[in-house]
């Protein structure tokens, strides 16, 4: 008698991050891992489930190592991703509540913390430690003073190149971004591996997260990583509130992301030298992904050995 094959299982989660609601933020497939999964069948799990990223993490040698996915390709940092994937492993009950751990990634080991009802102004809440990478001044393109003439009647006030990929444009306080129609397709080829629009909010009290006043706010575009527009972008805020920071002469603010779904974090300097996101998220769904029998699929993925510490 030929047996069925058994079904490839393993849990999963979507959870909108960086939201004290539902609705709203930026959602994060988080899939826990079993084994160290081939590069093509992650990328492959991350197209099917198409959030703006996917989380993959794997438990291996006493530590927790984590991957992300677009839809399309891999990237080397994403914090709303990394934000859900530390709920996620609260709501699997493998990191208590009030307690530390840290997931390695590509981009180094991340302090990462769950925390208790005592440490947190709302429940599903948690915070992050990611790199920041520094600004490096720039002189603006012509295309890109005409891209922004053309969706925002502005032009630049200051420009910025990162080591992240990431370039970001100052605008004036009274450019409309909140409500400017952006498409990414006009975007030079050179911002579309992100492009960070930020200006300072004069009236810090319209907009709080957790409690905290919000001082600036910014929008997020990536075609060139699959993702047209991303709702809230924790590695942009990391990147930009050392610069907000220091112009606005404090150590902790709000940042806020006046995306179609809008949401934010509170940013507070690290003693590492890299920054501490703090932000809520919402659990979504829960439930387990089945992708039939192993046949077809890579099992063995060499590129996770590379986060081990």
């Amino acid at each position: 008698m030929i047996r069925p094959l058994q079904p490839l299982t393993m849990a999963a989660v979507l959870v909108e991050a960086f939201s004290e609601t539902a609705c709203a933020g930026n959602g994060a497939a988080v899939v826990l891992l079993d084994r160290p999964w081939a590069d093509a069948t992650l990328q492959a799990i991350a197209g099917s489930l198409n959030q703006s990223e996917t989380a993959f993490l794997l438990p291996c040698q006493g530590h927790w190592l984590l991957r992300w996915f677009t839809p399309t390709c891999e990237v080397p940092l994403c914090g709303h991703a990394t934000l859900a994937a530390c709920l996620a492993l609260g709501h699997w009950q493998r990191l208590p509540m009030g307690c530390s751990t840290s997931l390695h990634s590509r981009s180094g080991p991340l302090p990462v913390n769950l925390l208790s009802p005592c440490q947190a102004e709302r429940a599903g809440q948690a915070s992050i430690v990611l790199p920041s990478s520094g600004l490096s001044s720039a002189p603006v393109s012509e295309a890109l003073q005409h891209y922004l003439e053309c969706s925002l009647a502005t032009r630049a006030e200051g420009y910025w190149h990162s080591p992240l990929g990431y370039r970001v444009v100052l605008l004036p306080p009274e450019a409309p971004l909140a409500a400017a129609d952006l498409r990414a397709e006009p975007l030079p080829p050179s911002e579309a591996a992100g492009l960070v629009l930020m200006q300072l909010l004069s009236d810090s009290a319209a907009v709080e997260v957790l409690g905290e006043p919000c001082r600036y706010q910014l929008r997020f575009l990536a075609p060139g990583l699959g993702i047209p527009e991303d709702p809230v972008t924790g590695s942009a805020h990391a990147l930009v509130a050392p610069w907000w920071m220091e112009r606005l002469g404090c150590e902790r603010l709000g940042g806020w992301q006046c995306s179609h779904r809008p949401g934010g974090m509170v940013s507070a300097r690290h003693s590492s030298g890299m920054i501490r996101l703090e932000g809520a998220g919402h659990l979504l769904w829960d439930g387990t992904l089945r992708l039939g029998s192993s046949d077809g699929y890579d099992l063995d993925g060499p590129t996770w050995a590379s986060l081990l510490p």
